[in-house]
């Protein structure tokens, strides 16, 4: 009975990380649709639900802890226990990016640069946010592997976003008159940067949580760094 469970705690970890990805990957949607359609009110609502993430994540650790304790368990136990506390470490990080999405609808004053697609980049962390925890729930290493190359490709997306905002900046002649204008464009062009560098991080928790399931399934840290 006592081994039953055991099993039955370790059954409910993994279904309670799931379920806390799943309340995650909706924040993140959230905070995308509020930038794109300037929605104040679900802005509100992504900051305001970030409290319930953070209730998640402690009642995870805990149980985490208790495992750990209380269970002692070793090999490949100890492996998923301790792969599944790191991962709710980067899922509650996700959900403060997100939250900074809501924050940075409601600081904004107008749509610059136009030709950032910072919607695309949103649905390529969404996308890998939601396949690193597929591949954790399925124990696949081979897609452990295959996110991490796709994350080369997002930083690459975001780092050419970035560049077409600075030189634009550069190229732009500044005068007197427009001074003003100008300090309000620099507020506006500080939010996007700051939401292509928080989607580009989105993308590395995703990573990061890809190389703890390499590390659950088969005792690899190739991809932890």
């Amino acid at each position: 009975m006592a081994r039953q469970g055991y099993q039955e705690k370790l059954a409910s970890l993994e279904e309670d990380v799931l379920y806390m990805s799943e309340v995650v990957v909706d924040r993140l949607r959230m905070g995308l649709s509020a930038l794109e359609q300037k929605d104040d009110e679900l802005a509100l609502d992504v900051i305001q639900g970030d409290a319930e993430v953070n209730d998640m994540y402690l009642d995870l650790e805990r149980q985490c802890i208790d495992l750990l304790a209380l269970q002692q368990p070793v090999a490949g136990d100890l492996r998923f226990v301790a792969s599944s506390f790191k991962i709710i470490t980067d899922l509650e990080r996700i959900a403060d990016l997100a939250t900074n999405l809501g924050r940075y609808t409601l600081d904004a004053q107008r749509d610059v640069y136009p030709d950032v697609d910072v919607q695309g980049l949103g649905r390529v962390t969404v996308e890998m946010v939601e396949d690193a925890m597929d591949a954790y729930d399925r124990e696949d290493p081979d897609a452990c592997f295959e996110l991490a190359d796709r994350d080369d490709e997002l930083d690459r997306l975001c780092e050419r976003a970035s560049e077409v905002v600075v030189r634009d900046l550069i190229e732009r002649e500044v005068t007197e008159d427009g001074e003003h204008e100008i300090e309000s464009l620099m507020q506006d062009v500080s939010r996007l940067l700051l939401t292509v560098r928080d989607l580009e991080r989105v993308g590395d928790h995703a990573v990061n949580i890809a190389a703890r399931t390499l590390y659950m399934v088969e005792n690899s840290d190739e991809l932890i760094y």
